[in-house]
């Protein structure tokens, strides 16, 4: 068999993380998610992890992990935060490349990718060897193994970024088609043109380089991956394989690899159920053989190059005009907006640069005086990006500077080498790539420029921000309202910038809500607690406190005093300063506490201005995600009594209502509302329950069905979706469970009368699971005359024709 099919998915998403938190706050336009990166993972991440393939009847009749049969790589930001937001989808990933080490003749699946995807031609020769270390240095932490293949951010190449790549035992990369220049037999003299996408993909070139270093080269079929990408073929999985198998020349006597290369969103984000197609390919060519399945690493070291080629250098795969689109106005953007222009990216991009070059200065200067080689500890900074505990960043600075630090050296450092490490996400190439400088994407670059040059003003007391600012002004914005790149600054920006004293005004107003430990956690801070009264009286009350901040990321730590008001709902008020003395403070607690105690709210509100100052702190200073929280506990509550309201008149008028229906006389708005959202709220605790009552449920749907009243089909589902989650792991942990059993399949066959978008997913593969260790077991057991396990065979079997999951 000479016929080989690689398919490799880049995926990637930009760091979303708010840059003084180091987590991703609410993104609405990410809705019904939290955030897209939620989004994104329920849509491909964790769809790839556990995919269908589906027999003529449209049931599952396997599952499978897609990410162990095909090379992939992700990128490294993206692996930062799903370690921590979606452990078991993590898991998976790295589960698969261990598999994949087991399929691929002891190659793994996944390649390394430099760090945070910035355009490695446009970056200066020290960020691109930064960004390849800790690119290496993440896989190795993540993955237990060196890489042998890495992915150039957008497949922008130069001979500099190759010459790296090389230096570090990488041993191939993955370019477009339309990125070579010319080809020859390896031990020939004689190149061929083979530009504007010539150049044959379906073998390895090697591709020597100026130190005489060389590395490998694999052009993927750019016509079919474009196909994949923009086109159709995911929709059909029979038609996807065909598509391969057909890019395979007539001879095959030659080893030939049909290669494609997408965003691996492309895989369930893009096209839905795309991952679903990419399963029926790989089981196809696995069960039928038509051609073989490999990863780039196993194909090499079976067919090294037998052709040479050289790239043209300043080239990319998503750019036509080269690396343009990351610094000029090329014409090349998303397109939804006709008229629009991109002439912002080249002064963004010059600010950017300029600011680079002032904070390296700056760094190399103070870092100077603690080491001989700053440059070198900060290529070693991802040993502690990747564990930040106390030991280990002690460790790190041991291990670079000699001698015993203070503490005030220690933060100094710290301080330094986070500088670099924002000037580093600030270019991240979704800030240029799409079409208005005034997307979440350019606001989040100028949102890690802000966090540095507030760095550089803690350390020396130097303000860059005036001179970054008036550069961004000339970055014109195409939607009017938002005029420049100085205006968004300051309307997104700005705001978004905090301190510690921020850090503790948003402890002391959310512990009104939630009840904190002596040390807790918020975000990339720890708070620890040394005084904390609270008084109520009816429902009013008021806090007094004092607190240490600590910033786990750079160790800087102040204490601070506070006292907030909370007059019920949304009504606060808080004073926060830095700690002064215990005197100040005793009196301070003392005139706050009598005057609340003695329900005098005028003298508290004047007391708070006369210990903190006129600038007060409200719900509004909390942090994005706390703040919606909060508002919905307390929407909640008004809901509540809205409820019990609604229910008076229901319970009233029913008997109105119902002699309006039987004579077919429509109800008037206000009643046809008020039954609504009574029905819809008494749907919804229904199914919180942990049991759900299954002669209630159906009895209630019938009510539902009956008077043809519209559902909160989103938030219902939702809920329902969760029970049905929640039932099925209960099952899989006692599988012989009938009443359960029974209790499922009777629950899903009522909510599928009421015409639901039920996310089933992981219940099915609760079902698939149970089914695979129990089903055959339980049927030759029925076979026997048992009538328990007669009843369970066939409730299993009922449950799945509702699931669409095929038993056994």
């Amino acid at each position: 068999m000479n016929r080989y099919i690689c398919i490799h998915g880049h995926f990637y998403q930009p760091p979303r993380e708010n840059p003084w938190l180091e987590a991703i706050e609410i993104q609405d336009s990410a809705n019904p998610y939290k955030d897209w990166n939620e989004r994104i993972t329920a849509e491909c991440y964790l769809p790839n992890t556990a995919s269908r393939i589906l027999d003529p009847q449209q049931r599952i009749i396997d599952i499978v992990n897609n990410y162990a049969k095909i090379s992939f790589n992700f990128g490294p930001t993206l692996l930062s935060w799903m370690e921590k937001s979606a452990p078991k989808v993590y898991q998976s990933i790295l589960e698969a490349d261990q598999l994949s080490l087991e399929k691929f003749s002891g190659h793994g699946s996944a390649l390394a990718q430099c760090y945070n995807h910035m355009i490695m031609p446009l970056a200066n020769p020290r960020d691109q060897r930064t960004q390849v270390i800790w690119g290496i240095k993440d896989f190795e932490h993540r993955f237990s193994r060196k890489p042998e293949g890495m992915w150039l951010p957008e497949t922008a190449v130069d001979l500099a970024s190759l010459e790296i790549l090389a230096e570090f035992n990488i041993k191939f990369t993955i370019l477009s088609p339309y990125q070579a220049k010319r080809v020859r037999p390896i031990g020939e003299e004689e190149w061929r043109e083979a530009s504007h996408g010539r150049i044959d993909p379906k073998e390895p070139y090697l591709c020597r380089l100026p130190s005489g270093r060389s590395i490998v080269l694999f052009f993927y079929d750019g016509p079919l991956s474009q196909d994949v990408a923009f086109g159709n073929l995911l929709k059909d999985g029979t038609n996807f394989a065909n598509r391969l198998l057909s890019a395979f020349p007539h001879d095959t006597t030659k080893p030939a690899l049909v290669h494609i290369a997408d965003d691996g969103e492309t895989y369930g984000h893009h096209h839905k159920f795309g991952n679903m197609a990419l399963s029926y390919l790989l089981d196809y060519m696995e069960k039928n053989n038509p051609a073989t399945i490999t990863i780039y690493a196993e194909y090499l070291e079976k067919f090294p190059p037998e052709s040479e080629a050289e790239i043209l250098e300043n080239t990319s795969w998503s750019c036509a005009h080269g690396i343009e689109r990351w610094r000029r106005d090329c014409g090349c953007r998303i397109g939804t907006s006709p008229g629009w222009h991109q002439a912002w990216r080249t002064p963004l991009r010059q600010a950017m640069d300029w600011l680079r070059d002032r904070l390296a200065a700056l760094y190399e200067k103070e870092m100077s005086s603690f080491l001989q080689h700053p440059w070198a500890m900060r290529d070693d900074y991802i040993d502690v990006v990747l564990n930040r505990t106390r030991g280990n960043t002690n460790k790190f600075i041991e291990q670079h500077i000699e001698g015993q630090l203070t503490k005030e050296q220690k933060i100094r450092v710290l301080k330094l080498l986070e500088m670099q490490r924002q000037a580093m996400l600030m270019y991240t190439s979704c800030g240029w790539f799409f079409d208005d400088i005034s997307g979440i994407e350019p606001i989040q670059t100028m949102q890690y420029a802000a966090r540095a040059m507030q760095l550089a003003k803690e350390l020396t007391a130097e303000d860059l921000e005036g001179e970054y600012v008036r550069q961004i002004e000339a970055a014109k914005s195409n939607i009017p309202e938002y005029e420049n790149g100085k205006k968004i600054y300051d309307l997104f920006v700005k705001p978004a910038v905090i301190d510690l004293l921020n850090v503790g005004a948003h402890y002391a107003l959310s512990s009104i809500f939630e009840e904190y430990p002596k040390t807790t956690h918020i975000y990339a801070y720890s708070v620890n607690s040394e005084v904390y009264d609270q008084y109520t009286v009816g429902q009013r009350k008021v806090v007094i406190g004092k607190s240490l901040i600590r910033s786990e990321i750079t160790w800087e730590e102040q204490a601070i005093n506070f006292a907030v008001l909370h007059l019920g709902d949304h009504n606060l008020s808080a004073g926060v300063a830095f700690d002064s003395d215990e005197k100040l403070f005793g009196n301070m607690h003392k005139e706050i506490k009598e005057a609340f105690l003695q329900s005098n709210i005028t003298d508290v509100i004047h007391l708070i201005n006369k210990h903190f100052g006129q600038e007060s702190y409200s719900l509004w200073d909390l942090f994005k995600n706390e703040q919606r929280k909060i508002m919905d506990q307390i929407l909640e509550k008004t809901l509540e009594s809205i409820e019990t309201h609604f229910r008076q008149i229901y319970d009233y008028y029913y008997p109105l209502m119902q002699i309006r229906k039987d004579i077919r006389a429509p109800l008037p708005k206000v009643l046809a509302m008020t039954v609504e959202f009574i029905f819809n709220r008494d749907l919804c605790k229904l199914l919180e329950n942990d049991m759900p009552d299954v002669e209630r449920l159906e009895k209630l749907a019938g009510e539902i069905n009956r008077w043809s009243f519209m559902r909160d089909k989103e938030s219902i589902s939702l809920i329902a979706s969760e029970r049905i989650d929640a039932l099925m792991q209960r099952l899989a942990k006692n599988p012989q469970d009938l009443e359960l059993l029974r209790t499922m399949e009777a629950c899903l066959r009522i909510l599928k009368t009421l015409s639901l978008q039920l996310d089933l997913w992981k219940a099915q593969n609760f079902h698939f699971m149970i089914g695979k260790k129990f089903y055959r077991s339980m049927v030759e057991i029925s076979r026997t005359g048992d009538l328990m396990a007669h009843s369970w065979v066939e409730s299993f079997d009922k449950l799945g024709n509702y699931l669409q999951v095929k038993s056994g």
